[in-house]
């Protein structure tokens, strides 16, 4: 794996707990950091592909649309 160093800006508190964090601990906030912006820069699943997939799940659980409409008439 290649190591590119770049600059950050960060808030006082977060920068100051960095640089006084020990040389193990900022290696793992630099894995991690590298872990989440990949993460980040995945593509996402477009809104509806998100919301057809959390409808079939909720299907597949019993949820019926009487059901759902019971439960938004509680509210």
């Amino acid at each position: 794996m290649t190591i590119a160093t770049v600059n950050v800006q960060l808030d006082a508190d977060a920068a100051r707990i960095y640089q006084s964090a020990s040389k193990e601990d900022k290696k793992k906030i630099q894995v991690l950091l590298s872990l989440w912006l990949r993460e980040f820069g995945m593509p996402s699943k477009p809104l509806q592909a998100l919301m057809d997939e959390i409808s079939d799940k909720a299907q597949a659980r019993g949820l019926t649309p009487e059901i759902l409409e019971a439960l938004l008439d509680d509210e």
